[in-house]
């Protein structure tokens, strides 16, 4: 029978593989001819990795707490312009002119949110993480909704206002990839509306 390669391909089972192969190869140097530079360079080679490894972790929870702190500056921001822009408008002086000026009169639309779908796309991390980028259109946020082994059926992970949802669940068996369901349906002041997008699928893996 076909054997696999040796070498794991995804990070975390690679970097433990690595940690072992080093104590092995340090034990057995001597019996096969291994000359300490080259044990040595294997040493500087597996602290490299793990150095890697805290820098890439630690840069995608900064991406996540970057994300989220964007999205409170942002809602923030909008409840201040929104109530100012409310206080502007009731006022005497004010006139479609200085409106249109201040930019606080929005482009017709046309759109008919019933009819609309979002558009998602999955993007895998590592770590079991999976990123979900979508559309809004004229919606105020999109309800994400999930399945995979063991669900029942869809289960509703976020209501996200602005892109991506980053889904950060363990995985239901460490070390083992899982396949991933996702969809998603518009929400206008905390309901639904409209149509439900394609499933996309993702694996999360270790």
């Amino acid at each position: 029978m076909a054997k696999q390669d040796f070498i794991p391909k995804s990070q975390t089972p690679y970097v433990n593989w690595h940690d072992t192969f080093l104590t092995q190869l340090t034990a057995q140097a001597a019996t096969f001819g291994i000359a300490p530079a080259e044990v040595t360079g294997v040493q500087t080679q597996n602290g490299a990795l793990h150095s890697k490894v805290t820098v890439a972790t630690t840069a995608d929870n900064s991406a996540k707490a970057a994300h989220a702190d964007l999205s409170a500056t942002m809602s923030d921001s909008q409840a201040t312009a929104r109530g100012l822009a409310r206080r502007i408008k009731a006022h005497p002086a004010y006139t479609p002119v200085i409106g249109d000026q201040m930019g606080l009169i929005g482009p017709d639309d046309t759109t008919d949110m019933t009819q609309q779908a979002p558009t998602l796309n999955a993007t895998v991390k590592g770590g079991g993480v999976v990123e979900i980028t979508f559309n809004k259109l004229n919606a105020d946020g999109v309800h994400i909704y999930g399945q995979r082994d063991g669900d029942s059926g869809w289960v509703q992970l976020a209501k996200e206002n602005y892109s991506p949802y980053v889904d950060n669940r363990p995985l239901l068996a460490a070390g083992k990839p899982e396949t991933r369901k996702y969809k998603g349906i518009f929400v206008v002041a905390d309901a639904e509306i409209g149509l439900e997008s394609d499933v996309v699928e993702a694996t999360a893996r270790p």
